[in-house]
C-alpha cells in the first residue's frame, strides 16, 4: 500500500492521566515526539522522560566524560521546554546497550514506580520504513524499544523480577498502552500544530549534539526537519502535521 493509500491514522487515545517515555538517548524524543509530549502537558497530563543512557558516544569530539554531562544538561533543559519535570537516567553505555533481562528489569522498575497508563518508546525494529533500501536503525534503539514493549507486561507480574517487590516496587499492570513513534507502520497521531513551536525549541536545547551534525543554521535546521517529518503525516491525518505512533493495546 503506497502512502497516497495508506489507512488514515486514528486519534491517539486521552483518556489516560500518567505517561512514561523511555529511550536510549538525549534528543530520541525531541526528534520524535515533543510536539505531542507538549499537547499533552498542556491538557494537564503527566509525563516523565526515562533515558537509558546519557548519550555519552553521541559527539565524537568529546569524550564520553564530559559528553555525558553535557547532553544530561541539554536533555533537562529540552524536556522543560515541553512541561516534563522529571527526567531520569539508567546508566546503560551508550552505542553498546543491550537487550535483556537487565534493560528488562530496570524498564519495569520505573513502570512500577512511576505507574503510567501510557508508555511511549521509539522505533524498535531494524530499520526506518520498510524494503531493503530502508536506512538501518541503531542497535541502541532496537534494544530499547523491545525492551520497552516487553518491560509493559514484566511490570504487571510478581514473578518476574520478584526482587522489585522486595525492593518496595509492587507490580503495576496499569499500563494500558505502549506507543512506538517513527514506526514505519504507524496506526495513530497527535496533531502536532499547538505545540510545533515548542517542539522547535525543545530540540533546540541539543545545541551541543545538534551542531556536531550539521554546519546549517541550528534553527533553520531544526524548523526544517520537525516541519518536514509531521507534514509528512498530514495526508493521513485530515491534513493536520502530526506525530505518529505505532499503537500497542494491552
Amino acid at each position: 500500500m503506497s502512502d497516497t493509500e495508506a489507512a488514515d491514522l486514528a486519534e491517539m487515545p486521552g483518556d489516560w492521566r500518567r505517561a512514561l517515555a523511555v529511550v536510549a538517548h538525549p534528543d530520541d524524543l525531541e526528534y520524535g515526539c515533543a510536539a505531542a509530549v507538549a499537547s499533552w502537558t498542556d491538557a494537564g497530563k503527566e509525563v516523565v522522560y526515562l533515558l537509558v543512557s546519557r548519550g555519552e558516544a553521541g559527539i565524537d569530539t568529546l569524550a564520553p566524560e564530559r559528553c555525558g554531562p553535557l547532553r544530561e544538561r541539554e536533555q533537562r533543559a529540552s524536556a522543560a521546554v515541553v512541561g516534563v519535570g522529571t527526567v531520569e537516567f539508567l546508566d546503560h553505555r551508550d552505542g553498546v546497550i543491550e537487550y535483556g533481562t537487565a534493560l528488562r528489569r530496570d524498564i519495569a522498575a520505573a513502570i512500577r514506580r512511576h505507574r503510567p497508563e501510557l508508555v511511549i518508546t521509539l522505533n524498535h525494529r531494524e530499520g526506518w520504513g520498510d524494503g531493503p533500501g530502508a536506512p538501518r536503525n541503531t542497535p541502541d534503539h532496537v534494544a530499547v524499544g523491545r525492551a520497552v514493549l516487553d518491560a509493559a507486561a514484566d511490570a504487571g507480574n510478581r514473578w518476574i523480577f520478584p526482587e522489585l517487590a522486595e525492593d518496595g516496587l509492587d507490580p503495576w499492570d496499569g499500563v494500558r498502552w505502549v506507543a512506538v513513534a517513527a514506526s514505519s507502520t504507524p496506526t495513530h497521531a497527535v496533531d502536532a500544530g499547538p505545540g510545533l513551536a515548542r517542539a522547535v525549541d525543545s530540540l533546540l536545547c541539543h545545541r551541543a549534539y545538534i551542531e556536531a551534525l550539521t554546519d546549517q543554521d541550528l534553527e533553520e535546521y531544526v524548523r526544517g526537519f520537525l516541519t518536514e517529518t509531521t507534514g509528512r503525516t498530514a495526508g493521513r491525518f485530515g491534513g493536520r502535521p502530526a506525530v505518529s505512533f505505532e499503537l500497542f493495546p494491552r
